[in-house]
């Protein structure tokens, strides 16, 4: 069966299924192993949500008998870790938390989130809970993750593996919509945010909990809450992980001489699209200017699915679901029109701008974000 070219999935078992192109990245699940509490920000659409589905396939211990379908032709399919399926997997995904109202409503919004995950967990895992514990969709969220570590560690169970997908996504949504105040009050030492990764903390500390995997788009919000989860690690701008998400060169390479002989596309076009694709969508250098460039995963599978569909080069090379956000633009730059304008003309036109590489941390807080100073580091 020819292979399917999907845009934005995240469903690893879909792509499977439906036998979608992929490319494996597999190989650096046995490198996060060496890694305790890793924090790993990439820009928006760039494969997060994926790769976090992957390594809850990869450790749920419910999906042990599904290893081979999931993985056999992957690279860790082939060279699996000794923890493979050996965890209860709790996968929360803050995108869906609802950041209106005040902050008691975003702490219902949270609580009821969280709660339906753990719940769904538990009933996924009948076989070890047997119904011990109930979920209240309205109870505190630290509460119920605290009883479900502290069952664990005492009935000895298999440990639990967390993974928090977009962990900045509604806390982001306050800071662009210049609701300061709310913000301060979500990163309070008191606050239900805090609250939560703190017994994420504790779990880590007794054992309980195997690891914790993050994803997000800025580091603002885990320094702003650095109390409470201090123990995280940023592998962000790690040269051993600089790779680990986005399409490489070679990559895009391979994946284009298995869609163009499967698809039947005419090879005449060949050239005209690889310059096309390295022109609209190659420019990702995390680390050094110097090094290979990444691909933005959507952005290059949303005109690879138009290539097979039209069977031509699409007209439109732009995801419009990708678009910048000039709110980000205007509220990094102080919602100044002048600055606005003297840092987009300088981008545009000179295609570059200095910048101080003390500045350029791990994490800072949401002080120092928009400061004209740091400018350049908080659109990087």
């Amino acid at each position: 069966m020819r292979k399917q070219v999907l845009y934005a999935n995240a469903n690893y078992e879909e792509i499977i299924s439906k036998n979608g192109y992929f490319i494996d990245k597999t190989k650096y699940i046995e490198k996060l192993e060496l890694i305790d509490n890793p924090v790993f920000l990439r820009p928006r659409r760039f494969g997060k949500s994926l790769w976090c589905r992957i390594l809850e396939c990869y450790y749920n211990i419910n999906q042990k008998d599904d290893f081979e379908r999931l993985f056999g032709n992957t690279y860790i399919g082939k060279n699996p870790t000794p923890l493979r399926n050996s965890f209860f997997v709790l996968h929360l995904d803050f995108s869906v938390i609802d950041p209106t109202g005040n902050i008691a409503d975003i702490e219902k919004s949270f609580n009821h989130s969280c709660n339906l995950c753990i719940a769904t967990m538990l009933e996924l895992c009948q076989k070890w809970f047997n119904g011990q514990i109930t979920v209240d969709l309205r109870e505190n969220a630290s509460a119920t993750l605290e009883y479900v570590i502290k069952f664990i560690q005492a009935k000895k169970l298999p440990y639990l593996y967390v993974i928090i997908d977009e962990y900045d996504n509604f806390a982001n949504q306050l800071i662009v919509s210049a609701k300061d105040q709310l913000y301060r009050e979500l990163t309070r030492d008191d606050s239900f945010m805090k609250t939560f990764f703190k017994t994420l903390k504790e779990g880590r500390k007794t054992g309980a909990v195997a690891n914790v995997f993050i994803t997000g788009v800025l580091p603002i919000t885990m320094d702003d809450m650095a109390s409470g989860f201090n123990i995280a690690r940023f592998i962000t701008l790690h040269p051993q992980f600089e790779h680990m998400l986005g399409f490489t060169q070679s990559e895009t390479d391979n994946l284009l001489d298995e869609i163009y002989r499967d698809y039947d596309l005419n090879p005449s076009s060949r050239k005209e699209v690889d310059e096309i694709i390295k022109t609209q969508y190659n420019g990702y250098c995390f680390l050094n200017p110097h090094n290979e460039p990444l691909y933005n995963p959507t952005m290059l599978m949303n005109f690879l699915v138009q290539l097979c569909e039209n069977q031509s080069i699409p007209e439109l090379l732009t995801d419009l679901n990708l678009r910048t956000d000039i709110s980000w633009v205007r509220r990094i730059t102080g919602a100044n029109p002048a600055n606005t304008e003297e840092f987009v003309n300088r981008l545009t036109t000179e295609n570059v701008i200095l910048y101080d590489k003390n500045f350029l941390t791990t994490k800072f807080n949401m002080f120092q974000f928009f400061e004209k100073g740091f400018y350049p580091i908080s659109f990087f």
